[in-house]
């Protein structure tokens, strides 16, 4: 089933990331804290595709084994900063061989010291736009940043790059992480007033370890509230403790996005069961469980 329909949906829902393995030897006990995560029942699964698409078989066996057995749409990932004309024909075409419907179109991280593997495809909206050519019956994800990307000097220009992407053909947008909802709410109101009229699903990442706060402000420069830093002071040397209270924040973003409007959220579930489990425990009543 295409996202796009999932999101005409009513009703409050929720989705989960998840990585496949990075190697051969990984991969059961991976296989198996996704399959816990499938067997939840989310609205959707998005399935990453790695670093210069280096776990692209894994992404594409794993999207296609959590569909068929377990009956949850899935999202794949796809990346083209690293990616010729050839190699992405060949994703595309095993995509579709494999009955995928929902793919996430992404730029991919830059590698210091490497160059694009081809000029045709410097952004996300290069990658949508031969999507679209190639195969357009595919339901096309793009990403944003509600408190501007990285390498964008400014808002107003992050929006433009946004727009672009839509315009090439972009159902969807799902956010990078972020710990301050009204940060969301001030971005969503940018984006139409932009004319950015797509269904935009924010992504709620679940800190479960002090060591989490450092990637992530990495990550996406993310504002950390003082009350989410009190958390972390607090709790972070505490393993258990810092588990419980960090998917507890994450309940209560979650919450007040439904209550504010919002009918979808997707967590950075991490490939942790148990912050799944946990998540929608707490919401069970309002997704209806």
């Amino acid at each position: 089933m295409k996202i796009s329909e999932k999101l005409k949906e009513k009703g409050c829902s929720v989705s989960f990331e998840v990585f496949p393995p990075k190697k051969e030897d990984g991969a059961e006990s991976v296989a198996a804290a996704i399959d816990e995560i499938a067997a939840i029942g989310p609205s959707f699964m998005s399935v990453t595709y790695g670093a210069g698409g280096g776990t692209s078989r894994y992404t594409f066996e794993t999207a296609e084994r959590v569909e068929k057995r377990y009956g949850v749409p899935v999202l794949v990932h796809l990346t083209c900063l690293s990616s010729t004309r050839e190699t992405l024909a060949a994703a595309i075409d095993e995509i579709r061989s494999r009955g995928l419907e929902n793919v996430m179109a992404l730029r991919g991280d830059r590698v210091e010291g490497v160059t694009a593997a081809s000029p045709d495809f410097l952004h996300a909206s290069d990658l949508i736009k031969e999507l679209r050519k190639n195969c357009d019956g595919l339901c096309v994800g793009g990403a944003c940043y509600p408190e501007v990307h990285p390498e964008s000097p400014d808002q107003k220009t992050d929006i433009r790059y946004i727009k672009k992407k839509v315009e090439a053909g972009c159902d969807f947008l799902t956010t990078q992480m972020f710990f301050d909802n009204n940060l969301l709410y001030n971005f969503l109101y940018k984006l139409r007033e932009a004319g950015v009229e797509v269904p935009v699903l924010p992504g709620i990442m679940p800190i479960t370890n002090a060591r989490q706060v450092e990637r992530a402000v990495k990550l996406s420069g993310s504002f950390m509230p003082q009350r989410f830093k009190s958390i972390v002071d607090r709790f972070g040397g505490d393993d258990r403790a810092m588990l419980q209270a960090g998917v507890a924040y994450a309940t209560d973003q979650i919450i007040d996005l439904f209550a504010n409007g919002i009918t979808h959220v997707h967590v950075y579930s991490m490939n942790k069961p148990e912050v799944a489990r946990e998540i929608y425990a707490n919401l069970s009543d309002i997704l209806g469980k």
